[in-house]
């Protein structure tokens, strides 16, 4: 199967980096900014990246989604099925972490911020925040729930937190929501989705599709809830700083009337 596989992947990979790889080469002959030494680094770094999807894909696509999917049916054989909520979000704390873009993300925000923002405090947020998109989509697929009762509100949500919180965090929040829905996560969530709803005998169109949608959805609200946290420690330390200047101040004062 990973034989049959590898040779479509490879060309898929290869027609998707083309293009980035000839609008570098047109600048470069245009602007000669880059030196040999420069290019010859880049050209390695194009090397691996084309090594590495082709591998990736093969493996997601190939093993990692039917494994959802058989996942997903087996556990529905348990007596107590609400089980597969917390074992849903347990699954979805723990993907993310696996997942490339998400890894590049927390790095970015990190180096843009100076450390402000760290990875480990992205990819708890982003950890939470899959978790409970996975447990509201076990919850939709046992209940038959329309995903519009989760998707409305949770827009409304995030836009209404947009304008509390700092602007930096707002960006970072609707880019979070786009890479935690990239490969890893969806060549397994959602066939684990499918084996579920199979299993239970539910409608696949309705009940388990949609987790990719929940997936980009809640890590916006938990990025914009650390954000309105970080806001409010910020202000709290501002306000102690202020206070303890006024009190030294005022103890300066009382020394020179005091003298």
């Amino acid at each position: 199967m990973f034989a049959q596989g590898l040779p479509l992947y490879a060309k898929e990979v290869l027609v998707s980096l083309l293009p980035i790889i000839a609008v570098f080469l047109i600048f470069q002959m245009m602007t000669r900014r880059y030196q040999k030494r420069q290019i010859k680094r880049i050209a390695v770094g194009f090397a691996y990246t084309y090594i590495g999807l082709v591998l990736f894909l093969c493996g997601a696509n190939v093993a990692f989604a039917p494994l959802g999917s058989y996942l997903g049916k087996e556990l529905t054989g348990v007596s107590f099925r609400w089980i597969l909520i917390p074992i849903g979000m347990l699954i979805g704390y723990y993907i993310v972490k696996a997942e490339p873009a998400i890894q590049v993300l927390n790095h970015q925000v990190e180096t843009v911020t100076n450390g402000a923002i760290s990875v480990k405090m992205m990819n708890r947020c982003m950890s939470i925040g899959v978790a409970v998109s996975v447990g509201l989509a076990m919850l939709r697929v046992l209940t038959g729930i329309s995903i519009q009762w989760f998707v409305i509100p949770g827009y409304l949500i995030a836009l209404v937190l947009s304008r509390f919180v700092p602007d930096i965090f707002i960006g970072i929040a609707f880019d979070s929501g786009g890479v935690a829905s990239g490969p890893m996560t969806s060549t397994f969530l959602l066939p684990l989705s499918i084996g579920v709803c199979e299993a239970l005998g539910g409608n696949l169109m309705t009940d388990a599709f949609g987790v990719v949608a929940l997936v980009a959805l809640t890590p916006l609200i938990a990025i914009q809830l650390m954000g309105l946290v970080y806001k409010l420690k910020t202000e709290k330390r501002t306000s102690t700083g202020t206070a303890e200047i006024a009190d030294d101040c005022d103890a300066i004062v009382d020394l020179e009337e005091g003298e």
